[in-house]
């Protein structure tokens, strides 16, 4: 019986997980969130590593939060990602956990790339400067593996994800990603009988996954992968446009015609195109169609909007 450990267990990723769990009986996954313990503390990671005695470690917790947050509290970023990746990893090594699995970002690629990327690629530039004190956080936490695999020999990978939605995200309208955001306010544009108005053109792409979906290849990751990174993402070819979820979210909620964009404001990045092929050659995975995704968590938002975070 495996003892996985999840940290940031209370967030989209560790809920996705929940929502699994139930098929695989060989492992036990305790769930652990910064309201247990303050993984930025040595003391407090050590008495949760003595409390619980995980073989295994799935670790997603993060300070995290949306641009303005990036922008303005560039210490806090890097300085508590630092703190906490560090003492999760160091007493991973102490604590001879059999495997880590960490969670990178696909935010953390450089700015200044050609598409679509690939796990070759993470260092190859700075990062956009916007995002650059979590982006470097990150970046370290990468290392920080990879000389534990160099140095020690411990089977410490990490995993890259794309866009991920589903239930239990941030649905909060200025800091929340796009899909979160847009679903809490139609909600709210339908709610008061106004226009549902997307801010931008709606033109750029981007590749979402689904969090259940995450969560079984993080679980696949822990038990059958041997990459010490590896992108985790939806082919290419389901690359879809942000106007697109837009349309979605308003047909899952019968207010398509009510639908309208700001073109005032900017679009942003056109593409951040990820290359799942490495993923692809070791695993046929049948990803949710994002039509029913989407139809998913916005039925679970409103289903669970007083206790949504938001």
């Amino acid at each position: 019986m495996k003892t996985i450990l999840v940290t940031g267990g209370s967030g989209l990723v560790g809920q996705g997980i929940k929502a699994v769990e139930h098929k695989y009986p060989t492992c036990k996954f305790i769930y652990v969130s910064s309201k247990d313990y303050d993984l930025s503390s040595m003391k407090d990671t050590q008495k949760m590593f003595e409390t619980f005695q995980p073989t295994h470690v799935i670790h997603l917790a993060a300070c995290v939060g949306g641009l303005f947050k990036n922008m303005n509290n560039k210490v806090e970023m890097l300085e508590k990602n630092l703190l906490i990746n560090y003492n999760v990893v160091k007493c991973c090594h102490e604590s001879d956990v059999q495997k880590l699995v960490a969670c990178l970002s696909t935010c953390i690629f450089p700015d200044k790339t050609t598409y679509p990327i690939n796990e070759t690629m993470l260092h190859n530039g700075p990062p956009h400067d916007s995002n650059d004190a979590y982006a470097y956080a990150k970046r370290m936490l990468e290392i920080q593996c990879k000389a534990y695999r160099e140095n020690f020999g411990s089977d410490f990978q990490c995993v890259i994800p794309t866009n991920i939605y589903g239930p239990h995200d941030n649905y909060h309208l200025e800091d929340a990603h796009v899909i979160p955001a847009l679903i809490h306010k139609c909600y709210n544009a339908k709610s008061e009988n106004v226009p549902f108005v997307m801010r931008g053109t709606g033109k750029p792409l981007r590749q979402f996954i689904y969090s259940e979906d995450l969560a079984e290849l993080i679980i696949w990751t822990m038990e059958h992968n041997t990459e010490p990174t590896i992108i985790l993402s939806v082919p290419e070819k389901d690359e879809v446009s942000i106007e697109y979820v837009a349309r979605l979210i308003a047909r899952s909620f019968n207010y398509h015609h009510n639908l309208r964009f700001d073109t005032s404001f900017s679009d942003g990045q056109f593409k951040k195109t990820a290359d799942n092929s490495l993923l692809a050659s070791k695993i046929n995975y049948k990803f949710t169609p994002i039509e029913k995704g989407i139809n998913m968590a916005v039925e679970w938002f409103i289903n669970n909007y007083e206790i949504a975070r938001k």
